[in-house]
């Protein structure tokens, strides 16, 4: 049997696994809903949240790979031979997930490009975003695909350098200058005129708007932000070093992915609003990359050192997808290395290899394949569907199932114990066996409901 690797130090570990929580999702799904859902109403049952069910569901998996030194399929098959399949229905989707997320990645390095280069004029344009994801554009740099595959070789190659050398490192750089660069953008947003209005709208509780959508809406921000149910907390779990506290070590993830998060609610609620003159409308009603590539550069471009300030926020949302990205290479190349007995440099020119062939139709999807859809979604929008609402809140709802009440918590909570005090137990026990489940199933039946123009969320 080879030898398992792992992350120097304790730091070391939150840091890539707090990397990996902190992504795209936090730096414009985030902002989004806190305005869409009464500011600090939501600001405070997603805390509430985190504390219970976002902590119960990853100190479940991160107990698991640290006792089984394994990746998600050979971990689950060890434990319990009947739940194989969940191992690999894990593992199904970080191999969905990466090959998008890098076609989005590449995105953010071609606005981060035009604003290094002086360009944020013309990237604020309202067609440019349509046109460059259209592959519209004559030069190769262009070109969606391009920026796909400078972002596809920057994660492989850290990912190619080991859990240590590679993984580590890069996450021990590129934390702390992502939360340093976050705080700087929003102080700034927060001296802009008017930026007082959206400080107020983000911050101050407004109960009249809460709902169970909103509820639902936190739940599924909070799975999706921490890197749940896609077998990257068990792939470092693997990596973590048996001493390591990790009651404590998941309550670092946490503040930092909360924290993040929050920041990037200053960075952008305060200044949409003062852009739109008080109005909070505008960012309500712009999700995703209508938020990001559509809204934001408008926004910049409207500042004092416009150019420098969305050259610095683009800067810290690459980081931020890179930390994500290069945790869900990781993961597959894990897999890829357990399962077929074969070194990490081999996996991960496999790996990158797949990645590259499935992300194709992603990065293509918008411009020469648009006329091809599955289920009326372009390809980018139905992987991103079929992931992240369907498939992980299936393999959550079986991963409680198996701890809660065939493995039993008691096999998690040794492993905790084993390093320290859990003193989170009770609520983790109600949480992972009975509470956890239910707001799993209502994640994914709310996800199904706004599929079908039901709900929205």
């Amino acid at each position: 049997m080879k030898e398992r690797s792992s992350f120097t130090s304790r730091i070391g570990f939150v840091l890539a696994a707090a990397g990996s929580a902190v992504g795209l999702g936090n730096m414009w799904r985030f902002p989004y809903l806190a305005a869409k859902y009464g500011g600090g109403a939501f600001l405070i049952i997603y805390i509430l949240l985190a504390v219970t069910f976002g902590f119960a569901l990853m100190i479940t998996e991160i107990a698991l790979g640290r006792r089984t030194r394994l990746s998600c399929i050979e971990a689950f098959k060890t434990l319990d031979r009947r739940f194989a399949a969940l191992g690999w229905l894990s593992a199904l989707i970080p191999v969905i997930i990466t090959p998008y997320y890098c076609v989005i990645g590449g995105w953010v390095m071609k606005y981060l490009a035009e604003f290094a280069t002086g360009n944020g004029l013309a990237a604020s344009d309202d067609a440019f975003f349509g046109n460059f994801i259209g592959s519209a554009g004559a030069g190769i740099m262009d070109r969606p695909m391009f920026w796909f595959l400078v972002f596809v070789l920057m994660t492989a190659t850290v990912v190619l350098l080991g859990v240590d050398k590679g993984v580590e490192k890069a996450s021990r750089v590129m934390m702390p200058v992502l939360v340093l660069l976050s705080l700087g953008v929003a102080i700034y947003s927060l001296t802009l005129p008017g930026a007082m209005d959206g400080l107020k709208y983000y911050l101050l509780p407004d109960f009249s708007d809460v709902s169970v959508t909103t509820v639902l809406a936190a739940m599924g921000q909070l799975f999706y932000s921490m890197s749940l149910a896609m077998g990257i907390m068990i792939t470092y779990g693997s990596y973590m070093k048996k001493e390591d506290n990790l009651e404590k070590s998941v309550a670092q993830i946490e503040i930092f992915d909360t924290g993040i998060a929050f920041l990037a609610g200053l960075m952008i609620i305060p200044a949409v609003v003062a852009f739109n003159g008080g109005d909070a409308s505008l960012i309500r009603g712009k999700a995703g990359p209508g938020l990001m590539f559509g809204v934001l550069p408008k926004v910049f471009e409207s500042m004092n050192m416009g150019e420098l300030i969305g050259g610095i926020f683009f800067l810290l949302v690459l980081f931020a997808a890179l930390t994500s990205s290069i945790s869900l290479l990781e993961t597959v190349v894990s897999i890829v290395s357990d399962r077929a007995k074969i070194s990490r440099r081999a996996a991960t020119i496999v790996s990158t290899a797949v990645i590259i062939l499935l992300g194709i139709p992603s990065c293509l999807g918008y411009g020469p394949w648009a006329h091809i859809t599955i289920l009326k979604m372009q390809f980018l929008d139905f992987f991103d569907f079929v992931s992240n609402s369907v498939l992980m809140p299936i393999a959550a709802i079986g991963t409680c199932i198996f701890v809660g009440h065939v493995l039993g918590c008691k096999y998690v909570e040794e492993e905790v114990e084993s390093s320290g005090e859990f003193k989170r137990k009770k609520i983790y026990r109600v949480m992972i066996r009975w509470v956890a489940p239910v707001m799993l199933a209502a994640i994914l039946a709310g996800e199904l409901m706004k599929y079908f123009g039901i709900i929205s969320i």
